[in-house]
């Protein structure tokens, strides 16, 4: 049960970090639409600088509990959140190629657990 836990709480922090390209593409577009003095873009900075700083303090107890190369390799799974919050959030499209990709992610991430 505390492995669980402990995974869980992994792929939480990895979750928090997928947010840092979310925010990092809203301030993207607020600077494309109004421009750099507008209040929204700098929101947008500061939402994402303080994402970094809760997920390097987080990410920095997580891994306490597992062995380096398990870790990073399951962090890996930061580039599906990514695909999934750019289809969700932003309604963009994933081609067959995102897909193959994602799996050639995850079978890396489950052979790496397989000889942990």
């Amino acid at each position: 049960m505390e492995k669980i836990k402990d995974y869980l709480l992994l792929h939480l922090n990895i979750l928090l970090f997928s947010f840092t390209s979310v925010l990092t593409k809203l301030a993207s577009i607020q600077f494309n639409r109004h421009g750099i003095y507008d209040i929204r873009l700098y929101l947008c900075i500061f939402l994402m600088f303080l994402n970094c700083f809760i997920y390097a303090i987080a990410w920095q107890k997580v891994i306490k509990r597992f062995e380096l190369n398990v870790a990073y390799a399951n962090r890996s799974v930061y580039l599906i959140w990514s695909q999934v919050w750019a289809g969700l959030i932003f309604h963009e499209n994933l081609s067959v190629m995102n897909i193959v990709g994602m799996l050639v992610v995850l079978t890396g991430v489950l052979v790496v657990q397989k000889y942990e």
